[in-house]
């Protein structure tokens, strides 16, 4: 009997990739974060030259748009080098902040072609913003750079979790829009990380339905993952190995096999958390509210 080989496998190259490159951040949101992030966290395993080989395998496989998050990513050491090399790369950046503090250099660093820039908002007032982060002081401090942002006329993209009851995150919407923002979405936050609360692992249903089909994470410890909010699902590990031989993985596919799809339409290329301290899902909806749609749609 003769045996046909095996062909060989194809892998799933998502077009989206998110690297977690910190878990460090200024806030730390206790009713949402899903990285439970804060001031006293770690950049985490991966180093410098980790992070530069693993944005050029990305780019060498044909990912198309790189995000940096965390945590609050701007407080990694080295992250205007890693920002610039995927630039280097040919890649599209988007580099999610917290907006809470801005360093020159990193204004100068949003401005450039290629590099779009995303925050989360979760009120109009200090009050309803401030008990979401968990700082007093952030609204006035993310409200005023998000106008920097827009003087500048740098692309920013606003994503807005509604958490707490009577937070205002309809009015926040319409206070973002008066301001001149014009990319705003409203979630539900996800039960992961702190939104969890201690209620077991999380359930896929918080996902979208179309993480590892356009989408995967490398988080601070270079584990591989559907996406970020989909960190209790690793599906390999890049420190040392490569992202070729993780998407080619049987774990990988098994991975994805495990998420259950979505109805709802096709997700916009941006499509991803709303920021590194929430529990949020950009554009896309979970996929749990399919018959009852999260006001994200």
């Amino acid at each position: 009997m003769t045996i046909a080989p095996e062909a060989p496998t194809t892998p799933t190259i998502p077009s989206f990739l998110e690297l977690e490159i910190t878990r460090r951040c200024q806030l730390t949101c206790p009713t949402l974060c899903f990285v439970q992030a804060g001031p006293t966290q770690g950049h985490g395993t991966m180093t410098r030259e980790d992070w530069k080989r693993i944005i050029s395998e990305a780019a060498a496989l044909g990912v198309k748009k790189i995000q940096f998050i965390g945590g609050e990513a701007s407080l990694h050491p080295d992250f205007v080098e890693l920002v610039e090399h995927a630039l280097a790369e040919g890649r599209e950046v988007q580099v999610y902040s917290n907006l809470y503090r801005v360093r020159a250099v990193h204004w100068a660093l949003f401005a450039r072609p290629g590099v779009t820039l995303a925050t989360s908002y979760y009120a109009d007032t200090d009050e309803g913003h401030d008990e979401v982060t968990g700082r007093t002081g952030s609204h006035a401090a993310t409200r005023a750079n998000i106008i920097e942002a827009l003087r500048r006329g740098i692309r920013i993209r606003v994503g807005i979790v509604d958490v707490l009851d009577g937070q205002r995150a309809e009015e926040a919407r319409t206070e973002l829009l008066a301001l001149g923002v014009r990319d705003v979405h409203v979630d539900r936050v996800r039960g992961v990380g702190n939104a969890a609360k201690g209620e077991g692992l999380p359930s896929t249903s918080e996902l979208c339905g179309r993480c590892a089909a356009g989408t995967a994470a490398v988080l601070a410890d270079g584990t591989v993952t559907p996406c970020v909010i989909a960190r209790f699902l690793p599906a390999g590990q890049v420190q040392h190995d490569t992202l070729e031989r993780v998407f080619t993985s049987p774990q990988w596919r098994q991975v994805a096999a495990s998420i259950p799809a979505s109805r709802n339409d096709p997700c916009g290329p941006d499509c991803g958390p709303n920021d590194d301290t929430n529990g949020g899902g950009g554009t896309c909806g979970p996929a749990s509210d399919d018959v009852f749609p999260s006001p994200a749609g």
